[in-house]
């Protein structure tokens, strides 16, 4: 009988384990509506650190960025400043696609960046070549934001290669 027990509660943990992951369509139904061209317009000011793979910081910075748009194109300026005292400039060119859907680019981004929003959410995936001491990696990250207010989002994003994850960065976007 104990055998059984144990043989249901483990299938029970696989299929909890096996749940699926979230999608933009997840959140439709959520408020406040996201619209990045709408928040990511005019100075913002964002708080983050990077994680590990086991959960200890890294790295904690500071973010002051600019956005402007005319018509579905939008610049993106970000200005990062680490504590360690290094600095770092990244200049994305956002274009609204329509439905929910953006693209964008950056210098440091292979290729295009992919976005959907839906309700207060945004999914936003692409390939950053990352500068670590004397090499470069390419590494994918997988951003979830979340509008929580007209002036305050929420960014988790997942950082990997190769699907093996290294780490998680976590942001505070504050809107004036």
């Amino acid at each position: 009988m104990n055998r059984r027990l144990l043989l249901s509660a483990s299938a029970l943990a696989l299929l909890a384990g096996c749940a699926s992951a979230p999608v933009p369509e997840d959140y439709a139904a959520e408020k406040p509506a996201l619209d990045l061209k709408t928040y990511f317009n005019g100075p913002l000011t964002a708080h983050g650190l990077f994680t590990d793979r086991a959960g200890k910081v890294k790295r904690r910075f500071t973010v002051k960025l600019v956005g402007r748009w005319q018509g579905d194109v939008g610049t993106l300026e970000e200005d990062f400043l680490y504590s360690d005292g290094k600095t770092e400039r990244r200049v994305w060119t956002i274009t609204a696609l329509g439905n929910g859907r953006y693209k964008g680019t950056a210098g440091d981004v292979i290729g295009e960046a992919e976005g959907i929003a839906r309700g207060n959410a945004l999914r936003w995936s692409y390939t950053l070549r990352l500068p670590v001491d004397n090499t470069t990696y390419d590494v994918q990250f997988d951003d979830w934001m979340y509008l929580m207010d007209d002036r305050v989002m929420l960014n988790k994003a997942r950082m990997s290669k190769f699907g093996i994850d290294l780490g998680e960065v976590t942001l505070s976007f504050y809107k004036p």
